[in-house]
């Protein structure tokens, strides 16, 4: 009995964890009203399966027809705009050429306090500093500054810029990442040469290690147990 409890549980994880996954990459923070009554369905019925009384193939049959729905609609939505606008929404223009579009905001239920909330998660103390504000589907603001009010980049003072890509772990925990040494154009002996320039004896006392597209490498070792 507790054998066959242990291993529905697991089931019944590893299922709604591959549902996950085929509902597509979001941040919680960006799911739609649809995407978010699809999960919490799906969490519902994967309470179903764990009663012992109901068939578990039964149980999970439901997360199956929900989760192909899902999958079968979000793909309509790629090539349809009207389903797409009437179950994802649309993007409402709070802040247009820096004045406030109240009535798209009473349309939207979206009050001046929610308005300045938000500002300031972007680092934004006064609307007059904002030149379009798009409140997004999935609840989000998107703001963008008066030209004066953005910070410089180096293209406004004619600053000449090098390259800069993603930088490549090396080392994780201690262990050697091997496709990604072979990426960076690197051996574990020329690795070890590195290491041992910075006075590493061994990759094991790394926690992590990085290298940028300049050939730069980062180290951090693993902190010291205290005695």
């Amino acid at each position: 009995m507790l054998l066959s409890i242990i291993t529905r549980s697991l089931a019944i994880y590893f299922v709604v964890l591959l549902v996950m996954r085929i509902m597509g990459k979001r941040e919680i923070g960006q799911l739609s009203t649809f995407d978010l009554v699809v999960a919490l369905i799906i969490a519902e019925l994967a309470a179903i399966p764990l009663s012992m009384d109901i068939p578990f193939l039964r149980g999970i049959l439901p997360i199956v027809v929900i989760t192909f729905t899902e999958v079968l609609i979000s793909y309509l939505c790629l090539k349809i705009d009207f389903l797409r606008d009437l179950i994802y929404g649309k993007p409402t223009v709070i802040i247009k050429n820096g004045k406030i579009n109240d009535l798209a905001m009473k349309k939207s239920r979206y009050n001046i306090e929610d308005l300045l909330m938000q500002l300031r998660e972007k680092n934004i103390s006064n609307i007059a500093d904002v030149e379009f504000a798009v409140l997004e589907s999935s609840g989000d603001l998107t703001v963008i500054p008066k030209s004066q009010k953005r910070p410089a980049t180096p293209e406004d003072l004619k600053i000449p810029t090098e390259y800069e890509g993603l930088c490549i772990p090396l080392i994780i925990d201690g262990r050697i990442k091997k496709e990604n040494l072979k990426q960076a154009g690197l051996n574990e002996k020329k690795l070890q040469e590195e290491l041992a320039n910075r006075g590493i004896k061994r990759a094991e006392e790394v926690f992590f290690a990085s290298i940028d597209t300049r050939g730069r490498l980062y180290t951090d070792l693993k902190d010291k147990k205290e005695k």
